[in-house]
């Protein structure tokens, strides 16, 4: 009906235009006597049409009209969707649309009309702008932005709480009611969840435990039009429970049994204990405490932040032949549950913990550290220090053997032995070092005498403390000066002092002048200090430009002991002001102490000792040399003596060496040697009858030559022999050279030289001259 009465007046409204333009005309026309060009206009009412007709196309959208009247004008449309969309019927004006029209995709389209005269295309009118609208209709359903939604909510939260929020868009004109209205619906899951108009979810219950069921996944249904049953769209939703700290730890077993060696060192890892803990990692927060048991002060457990396990350490060394087992209960909790939601009625966590203690061979044990010693510097009577002490732990008892290792400063200074008794080889020097320190080793000696090689060490510090065996010494000034015009009492020079024993708190050094026979006179300042000043004035450099004080210094230790030193002084010429102008360079002098001194004499002593043995050696020498002289015998009678002889003799040999015989047979030629007299012991005939001759002699030799081989006191090989017995029926009687060089005879041996090749050394020797000079 509303479609016929639109179609009616667009059909009546250009007839209504045209009449009243005819009247508007006539008017004017009789009104004004004279031909005017009638004003023509475009005559339409604003196009409408429905989306989606379901009628057979094309669908009538109206009517375009001109006030002109012309046979042959001729409408036509332009534009984007002119004559594809829309076309217009060229007399009529009539609009219609040959395709159904979608509002989702346009809601409005913008045309432009023209008539024109069909013989020569030219407008009648000018161009005039229209828009076509479409109406909406309710032909489109909600449709969620994304299929899949996401959520989350801490587990156990308060009924209502929020967990997420879903969106669903209707395309169609939310101007029109109804048209683009969304609601929403929980199709699944409904008993955990709900959601409102605006599309947000929230919870249900209050008991939704992510350790029973830690996701849900429900689907939610849009639609619009409220009230019908138009068409819908679901989306699915995930919701997740985020974890809270609501349960305790559980220990996984009711009990631990550990085993652990004695030797464990303090902290060190006992064993583990584990618990089992629902909740997530960040809200696991594991305490162990004892619960029974007396061990709590010698184990402690600590939880492992990445692991939650309990680790159990001791607090002090275990000893296996104290204790042999550990037995107590410990308990896990979580101070930081959240107690609102904690679920009553659950057992406490407790397990029981045995701790075996396995033995070992244990180092020895010092019974006290460290070990502190205080001895007096330079006292010769104190050996002995104390001693250390250690014993095996174990239960075989076995003996410990002290040995020294290490040593500062390092030396002999003390010695530590087998029994640990600490010793002084000498007397300390706390000038040397106040403090003496050593590490001793204790070892045990096992049962085959070997020592073991697990040892233990104690520090053992001995203090020096000090006695007053230092002189004090005076610390040199640069250059001690003094003008030769200085006026009395000018100081010239604050000197100081030096001590290498302790100074008590009250110590203080005394200050004097060796004599007082000069210009310069000593005030002391009773702060360890004293000036040297001018006593009388006025110095004369010409009688002396240097000038040397002794200045002695004394401590007050018991006992005193005090130091002279002399101070080097030049007298310089200065000017008005009393600036030095010129000084002489001099050498620079220094104190000798008591100390030193005797060190100087000690010296000098040694030296004149060395000379007083040195001299006394010499004349025990010169008077050995008057002995020897005493003898008759010269310098060239010993070089005579001397013989070097290229063929090897000595024991057996000599009785071939010479022929016996070859000496009878000289005496049965009438040929007998003078006898000399010899110098020397001769050996004495042994009384009795002695067979003469060559077995005599040979009898003779072996009885020398047994007492050489048998005397260790004598000189090895041939040396010096002299036989000053030779034999009853010897013609040659002694053959000595010892006995013929120290004699006068003036015999001729030139007969030697007819013996043979075995007497040539011979006659070489007895034919020389007799002070011909040997030359060696």
């Amino acid at each position: 009906m509303n479609h016929l009465i639109l179609l009616f007046s667009l059909f009546l409204a250009p007839a209504f235009a045209n009449k009243e333009s005819q009247k508007t005309n006539q008017n004017f026309s009789s009104n004004n006597g004279s031909h005017k060009r009638q004003k023509r206009d475009w005559i339409w009412n604003q196009m409408h049409i429905k989306e989606e007709i379901d009628t057979p196309l094309p669908h009538h959208v109206g009517k375009i009209t001109s006030s002109v009247r012309n046979d042959n004008a001729k409408y036509i449309i332009e534009g984007e969707y002119a004559n594809t969309i829309f076309k217009v019927e060229e007399t009529s004006g009539d609009v219609y649309a040959f395709e159904r029209l979608d509002r989702e995709k346009k809601a409005e389209y913008e045309l432009t009309a023209l008539i024109i005269d069909r013989r020569n295309n030219q407008s009648l009118e000018p161009p005039s702008k229209f828009i076509i609208k479409v109406y909406d209709i309710n032909d489109n359903v909600p449709v969620f932005v994304q299929k899949v939604f996401n959520g989350s909510v801490p587990e156990m939260s308060p009924v209502g709480t929020s967990v997420t929020k879903v969106t669903a868009v209707d395309a169609d004109d939310p101007t029109v009611t109804g048209h683009a209205t969304v609601t929403y619906q929980v199709i699944k899951g409904d008993e955990y969840f709900t959601v409102d108009d605006s599309g947000v979810i929230s919870t249900t219950r209050a008991d939704l435990d992510r350790e029973n069921q830690s996701t849900y996944e429900i689907i939610v249904k849009a639609k619009d039009a409220p009230g019908s049953s138009g068409d819908s769209s679901t989306a699915t939703v995930i919701i997740t429970l985020t974890d809270i700290n609501d349960n305790f730890p559980v220990f996984k077993h009711p009990s631990f049994h550990f085993k652990v060696p004695e030797n464990i060192s303090v902290g060190g890892e006992v064993g583990r204990v584990k618990v089992e803990d629902v909740d997530e990692p960040q809200h696991r927060n594991t305490k162990y405490s004892f619960v029974r048991g007396d061990y709590r002060d010698t184990f402690e457990i600590i939880a492992n932040p990445f692991t939650n396990e309990g680790i159990i350490r001791p607090k002090k060394p275990l000893d296996f032949e104290k204790v042999a087992e550990y037995r107590f209960d410990i308990e896990a909790t979580d101070p930081t549950v959240d107690l609102r939601y904690f679920k009553s009625g659950g057992s406490r966590s407790i397990s029981t913990v045995t701790i075996e203690v396995t033995d070992v061979d244990e180092p020895p044990v010092f019974t006290k550290l460290p070990y502190e010693f205080k001895v007096r510097e330079n006292d010769p009577e104190i050996r002995t220090l104390g001693s250390v002490w250690a014993h095996d732990p174990d239960a075989a008892k076995r003996k410990i053997r002290f040995i020294r290792r290490r040593a500062s400063p390092n030396g002999d200074y003390i010695r530590v032995s087998d029994t640990g008794i600490i010793q002084l080889p000498k007397p300390l020097d706390r000038e040397f070092s106040s403090s003496y320190n050593i590490t001793v080793a204790a070892q045990e000696i096992l049962e085959d005498g070997r020592l073991s090689d697990r040892e233990s060490h104690a520090h053992v510090h001995v203090i020096v403390t000090d006695e007053n065996d230092n002189a004090p010494e005076l610390v040199y000034p640069e250059d001690p000066r003094v003008c030769e015009n200085a006026a009395p009492g000018k100081v010239i020079i604050r000197i100081s002092a030096t001590d290498k024993d302790e100074i008590s708190p009250r110590g203080f050094f005394k200050y004097s002048l060796a004599t007082e026979d000069s210009n310069f006179s000593l005030v002391e300042n009773y702060d360890n200090t004293a000036n040297i000043t001018v006593k009388y004035g006025q110095f004369n450099r010409e009688l002396a430009k240097i000038h040397y004080l002794p200045v002695i210094i004394s401590d007050n230790g018991d006992p005193e002991l005090s130091s002279t030193n002399t101070l080097v002084i030049s007298v310089c010429k200065c000017n008005e002001k009393g600036n030095f102008t010129f000084c002489e360079e001099r050498a620079k002098q220094v104190g000798v102490s008591i100390q030193a001194l005797v060190a100087i004499f000690i010296c000098i002593f040694t030296i004149i000792v060395f000379f007083a043995v040195i001299t006394l050696l010499i004349l025990l020498r010169k008077r050995h040399k008057k002995d020897l002289s005493s003898l008759g015998r010269n310098v060239a009678e010993i070089h005579e003596q001397l013989v070097t002889y290229d063929e090897e003799g000595g024991g057996e040999m000599d009785t071939t060496s010479y022929d016996v015989s070859v000496l009878n047979s000289v005496r049965k030629n009438g040929i007998k040697p003078e006898a000399v007299p010899s110098p020397y012991a001769q050996v004495q005939k042994p009384p009795g009858n002695v067979p003469s001759g060559a077995g005599e002699m040979e009898m003779m030799i072996e009885v020398k030559k047994d007492e050489a081989d048998n005397d260790r006191d004598l000189l090895p090989y041939d040396t010096l022999h002299i036989y000053g017995y030779e034999g009853a029926e010897s013609i040659a009687e002694s053959l000595s050279s010892l006995e013929s060089g120290s004699s006068d005879s003036d015999i001729d041996y030139d007969f030697l030289n007819d013996w043979g090749p075995r007497f040539k050394m011979l006659a070489e020797l007895y034919g020389s001259e007799p002070n011909e000079d040997f030359v060696y």
